[in-house]
């Protein structure tokens, strides 16, 4: 495989500002993270042969894919950057066409090591950094994926590769040898990306660090359904939603779904609860409790049947309106977003760079 040299960054970087942690109830100190996902893809229809997203604080800040071939802000004030690099786009999108070039041939050199010989497939890079704005604390990670699984992983704290798939060894064993680049590597995840991720936060901070509380519905489709809470609108996505029964926190006969992101930036949950065996002169005892990062007063609703909505006909829309939005988002964010979520988010290009951001390790491997 062939992969990246992070370039050194020519342009002054801006430190004076700015899931892992959930910080619930605190006033303002968090983690913040600057993620990028790589994916190229072969053979999959109606999709990008490359897609580059960048995020901060899993809010997507930049876009560029193979169709366009453009480097694009996904949020007003990424803009903020030209300010201090009037040629911030023209280098982030050629490290785009670089980055599209490399995994389009990555592509075919883990395929044939895997001896496939067609199909669809799909080869990510994650990778980035995370920067505790109260204890100062940063973490870097730097991980290849194929196909949804992992092929070959950084290790900071040693500066070795470390090989999942036995197809991955002969990779392992020649990016190990290059100690230079892998000094570099932590360099830049524990110097140079939280400096890029303090700078992004210092430009979008009104709307990273902004909280907004839900709409909270309570919804059944029959009368011997489970009755889900449902909270959408939210922001940041630090948040929690839970069923309690008398004050103390359930955990059986719950079933909590996923965060999910809205059109418009915001956030969705659900957590269902079984009713089935509650007795109606006790769903009073019961309630559900949004809690969201900065905010310190818990959002309470009762499990009362008077406020439930068992409509069919208007809870499908709101379920598949959810669900249609929520495949938009994840084919924006570069297909293996949600695929590779599974894993510990375990790369960003420096931003400002004129050099070249590609190192030929072994062409043949």
């Amino acid at each position: 495989m062939r992969r990246f040299h992070r370039p050194q960054s020519n342009m002054k970087l801006c430190v004076s500002l700015f899931v892992l942690g959930i910080i619930l109830h605190g006033a303002s100190a968090m983690t913040h993270s600057l993620k990028y996902f790589y994916t190229s893809s072969s053979q999959v229809p109606n999709f990008p042969e490359f897609v580059g997203v960048g995020l901060v604080d899993d809010v997507e800040m930049v876009h560029y894919d193979s169709n366009t071939k453009r480097a694009e802000p996904k949020q007003d004030w990424m803009n903020k950057a030209t300010e201090d690099n009037p040629q911030y786009w023209d280098r982030e999108t050629g490290n785009f066409l670089n980055a599209q070039q490399v995994f389009k041939a990555n592509i075919e050199i883990v395929r044939q090591r895997m001896n496939q010989t067609g199909g669809a497939h799909i080869n990510q890079n994650m990778y980035g950094c995370e920067w505790d704005d109260e204890t100062g604390e940063v973490k870097g990670y730097d991980q290849y994926g194929f196909d949804g699984e992992d092929f070959i992983v950084f290790d900071l704290e040693t500066l070795t590769w470390i090989a999942p798939r036995q197809e991955a060894f002969i990779t392992k064993l020649k990016w190990d040898k290059n100690e230079a680049n892998n000094a570099y590597n932590k360099h830049y995840y524990t110097q140079l990306c939280p400096e890029w991720l303090k700078k992004y936060v210092s430009y979008g901070k009104d709307t990273l660090m902004r909280t907004e509380l839900p709409s909270i519905s309570l919804l059944q489709k029959s009368s011997s359904s489970p009755v889900t809470c449902h909270a959408t609108g939210f922001f940041p996505d630090r948040a929690m939603l839970f069923w309690t029964k008398d004050g103390d926190e359930l955990l059986e006969d719950v079933d909590p779904g996923e965060i999910l992101p809205n059109h418009d930036g915001t956030f969705q949950k659900s957590v269902e609860l079984d009713v089935s065996s509650i007795p109606s002169e006790d769903w009073g005892r019961y309630h559900c409790v949004f809690q969201l990062s900065g905010v310190p007063e818990d959002v309470l609703t009762k499990l009362d049947k008077a406020v439930i909505r068992t409509n069919e006909k208007s809870i499908t829309p709101l379920i598949i309106a959810a669900a249609g939005i929520a495949l938009c988002v994840a084919v924006v964010t570069a297909l293996g977003y949600f695929l590779y979520k599974k894993k510990n988010d375990k790369r960003p290009p420096s931003p400002a760079s004129d050099q070249d951001v590609v190192e030929e390790l072994n062409p043949k491997s």
